[in-house]
């Protein structure tokens, strides 16, 4: 597994106050760490977070790893120098004060592939973290995929009805143009009826062949 380290060298504290803080973190994943030194109340809790902080920085730029994807797996504190002060005390005496420092190490690396599945399942079936936040992506994907089909379903539903009302249209101009050129007919079949009957009625002025 790749590995990426930060060190922080002679920082003004003890080492085995530091290793009480180290041993909350260790093995745990970049976020759960963070969010434990965010609620540690002992004062090698800031340095770490920032040490923590700086190991994630080299992994993701360095090493091009995915930040979601890195734990603690090994984290130490060794003792540094310390300086020796003096504090005066009673009848002429002077008491040695000790000011310890220590080097800080946090190395992080990347899951394997059975971890990163095994992680990823835990987090769907919990329904939270990162697989929590990659399902509300897709929600939201598929929202915007739905909505987009259905403004094209109500165009495409106008369009036909467009096409309907044209169609409909089309169809009483003709039952017009239909009814026009019955009416146009009428009066030429109604004048030749008319000359039909004239021709049939007898003059009053002749009188029938059989009378004669």
């Amino acid at each position: 597994m790749p590995e990426t380290s930060a060190t922080l060298k002679h920082a003004g504290m003890s080492a085995s106050k530091v290793r009480q803080v180290l041993g909350l973190i260790r093995g745990l994943d970049v976020n759960d760490a963070r969010e434990v030194l965010r609620f540690c109340e002992r004062g090698a809790a800031d340095e770490v977070g920032k040490l923590l902080d700086s190991a994630v920085a080299n992994a993701e730029h360095n090493d091009q790893l995915p930040v979601d994807e890195l734990f603690i797996s090994r984290a130490w504190a060794d003792e540094g120098p310390t300086a020796k002060r003096y504090r005066p005390r009673a009848r002429g005496r002077g008491t040695r004060i000790r000011k310890r420092t220590s080097h800080i190490t946090i190395v992080v690396a990347r899951y394997s592939e059975e971890d990163l599945v095994q992680r990823t399942a835990r987090e769907t079936a919990s329904g939270s973290g990162a697989a929590a936040d990659r399902r509300r992506r897709l929600t939201r994907r598929r929202r915007v995929a739905a909505s987009t089909a259905a403004e094209t379903g109500a165009h495409d539903h106008d369009h036909d009805e467009h096409e309907h009302e044209e169609v409909d249209a089309l169809i009483e101009g003709d039952e017009v143009e239909d009814t026009q050129i019955e009416e146009s007919e009428a009066p030429e079949a109604e004048a030749t009826d008319e000359t039909e009957a004239a021709d049939a009625t007898p003059d009053e002025g002749s009188e029938p062949e059989a009378s004669k």
